[in-house]
């Protein structure tokens, strides 16, 4: 009598993979029966509370705010706080490269730095040096315009 081809770990693979591939055939059955086709949209729905959360209960009517519709505004807002500046100010020249002709002035009042061009001044600027300007707005922000000592 000859031996069978069939050994141990030829039986143990093969009902390893009908095991899988009953589990697989059991997964599908278990996605076509759990679908969500015949329920309502309610069931569908999720909601958000007022700290962004996401919940499945729709929010209490008695905490909506009403909005009104005039107060909403689109584009930019207006500055109503800020005053017409005055047109020449007074400032400190921080730093200034003499090579190429270019530096900052710290505006006194505000505190803010202002580009400066060696073509805008009157005179040989400095560094420390105490000038007036005028606020331009240049190709990259603001720059000083019409500098002159103080």
């Amino acid at each position: 009598m000859s031996k069978s081809t069939e050994t141990y770990s030829k039986k143990e693979r093969e009902k390893k993979k009908n095991q899988k591939r009953n589990e697989k055939a059991q997964r599908k059955e278990e996605r076509k029966n759990d679908t969500r086709d015949g329920q309502d949209l309610g069931a569908m729905m999720g909601y958000v509370d007022e700290f962004g959360r996401l919940t499945d209960t729709p929010p209490l009517l008695t905490k909506k705010a009403t909005v009104n519709l005039e107060d909403i505004v689109l584009g930019a807002t207006i500055r109503i706080d800020e005053a017409p500046e005055d047109a020449i100010r007074q400032g400190v020249v921080t730093f200034f490269n003499d090579a190429k002709g270019f530096g900052f002035i710290r505006d006194i009042k505000n505190g803010e730095s202002v580009f400066v061009h060696i073509n805008s001044a009157t005179f040989p600027i400095k560094e420390n040096d105490k000038v007036t300007f005028e606020i331009v707005s240049g190709p990259k922000g603001p720059a000083a315009a019409q500098v002159n000592k103080a």
